[in-house]
């Protein structure tokens, strides 16, 4: 009998470029917090480099703790893991309160080992809420987390920094255009593995065309050293503050509910349903390595759905091809040489490439939303509400101001409100059992008989 797609190992070539694809498709991802809070804080530029290479070597261990497993921790499925960005405002708020800088990250790194640990208690009640993600459910927060992720690809397509005179300029919009078309005319005129590794050879012609342009820097790669390692708690010994402990506990929860949907699109994706064991395992692992990041100076680690987009794309399913791809993150945590030959990439052709990538996860809801029968006019009611709750975060980013920062965590999360706002809908009209009514029958059926 054949192994699943999911298991099945390729040929060493095959495996090394497209597990390299899932690290150039996440990495501005896994670099942007440390980057944000290392500057945050005053970090000089060699201690800014090495606390991205411990954000790269953590989330590297934690995508092998997902793909490979061990006893119950691990989804097992081509499942990307890295720094979550749902820290990032809290641990920026950690920073600010704090009088003594130098107590920021030990203050940030005990929260999270606390908030991992709980995290770790709770998977297998969390993973009980599986039954509450029908696909009416599951195409929605999967639509979400496409249109979600949108956002940071048209970021990208603009330029490295929002501040800068040129951001936006047609020149950076233009290498992220060309970048689009070169992944799309790859797709379409050949075939195979280069067909494959269609998003890897558009990022590196992309960042080819960029150069007589000036968008490429290379000044990464001389600047880096070779050899690197995280040595465990090189800013200090972790400190324990209740109320950072709470905020980190508050983004625990926020990214045990984006892993579940992630997990449940995921599954869908790869034809290997994600049932309540595998959601439990999976959120082991993601709290598991939560727990281990801050030992080598990394932050919380979550689900990367960027990546469910490129295995969307790609149709290569096997996990192990992840794992790869995990084994190219530790690398570049112990040798920042090669980290910074990926941060060459220009921002805008890593946006071009994003709007395939992020794409691709919104069109695998809707396929799942075919399934779901929106015929019934309770469904149809369901996802509009969910899809506009779960919008508000990106088309008004200030609806939630006056609500405390706290509750700006959870709010501020489109795939969070959206999954929350679809799974009670679901229940309130599916489950809450009330008869058979005629506003349940299909909307055409009812249109048509009405004289």
């Amino acid at each position: 009998m054949s192994a699943h797609p999911v298991d099945e190992k390729l040929p060493a070539a095959k495996m090394a470029t497209t597990g390299l694809q899932h690290v150039a498709a996440m990495y501005a991802g896994v670099v942007a917090p440390p980057l944000i809070i290392g500057a945050a804080i005053g970090l000089s530029g060699t201690e800014l480099t090495f606390l991205t290479g411990a954000c790269l070597f953590t989330a590297g261990l934690a995508t092998f703790l997902q793909t490979i497993g061990v006893w119950k921790i691990g989804a097992r499925l081509p499942f990307v893991n890295g720094v979550t960005f749902a820290g990032v405002a809290p641990m920026t708020a950690i920073v600010a309160s704090t009088e003594d800088k130098s107590d920021a990250l030990p203050i940030i790194f005990g929260a999270v080992i606390v908030a991992g640990l709980l995290g770790f208690i709770a998977a297998p009640f969390f993973s009980k809420a599986v039954r509450f993600f029908p696909p009416v459910v599951t195409g929605t927060v999967i639509t979400l987390i496409g249109v979600s992720l949108l956002p940071v690809a048209f970021g990208w397509a603009q330029g490295p920094d929002p501040a800068a005179d040129d951001y936006g300029s047609t020149t950076y919009l233009g290498l992220a255009a060309a970048t689009l078309v070169i992944v799309l005319l790859l797709r379409r005129f050949t075939r195979g593995f280069v067909k494959q590794i269609a998003v890897l050879l558009g990022l590196v012609v992309g960042t080819l065309v960029a150069i007589p342009f000036g968008a490429t820097d290379f000044s990464p790669v001389a600047d880096a050293a070779v050899i690197g390692f995280p040595t465990p708690f090189h800013f200090g010994a972790p400190q324990f503050q209740v109320a950072a402990i709470v905020s980190m506990c508050v983004v625990m929860v926020v990214s045990m509910t984006e892993s579940t949907a992630d997990m449940l699109a995921l599954g869908e994706i790869v034809e290997r349903p994600a049932d309540e064991q595998t959601i439990a395992a999976g959120l082991r692992a993601d709290t598991l390595g939560s727990a281990l990041s801050p030992l080598f100076n990394g932050f919380m680690c979550s689900a990367f759905a960027q990546n469910i987009g490129l295995v969307a794309m790609t149709r290569i399913r096997s996990r192990y091809v992840v794992a790869t791809g995990g084994g190219f993150l530790v690398l570049m945590g112990l040798c920042p040489v090669a980290a910074s030959l990926i941060a060459v990439v220009p921002r805008p052709v890593l946006g071009g490439a994003g709007v395939v990538l992020f794409g691709s996860v919104a069109a695998s809801g809707i396929q799942t939303l075919v399934k779901a029968g929106l015929e019934k006019d309770s469904n149809v009611l369901i996802v509009a509400v969910s899809l506009a709750v779960g919008i508000i975060p990106i088309t008004a980013p200030e609806f939630y101001h006056a609500f405390p920062e706290t509750a700006k965590i959870v709010l501020d999360s489109g795939i969070s409100t959206g999954c929350v706002a679809a799974v009670v809908l679901n229940l309130l009209f599916n489950h809450l059992g009330r008869p058979r009514r005629a506003d349940d029958e299909p909307m055409l059926t009812r249109d048509l008989a009405t004289p």
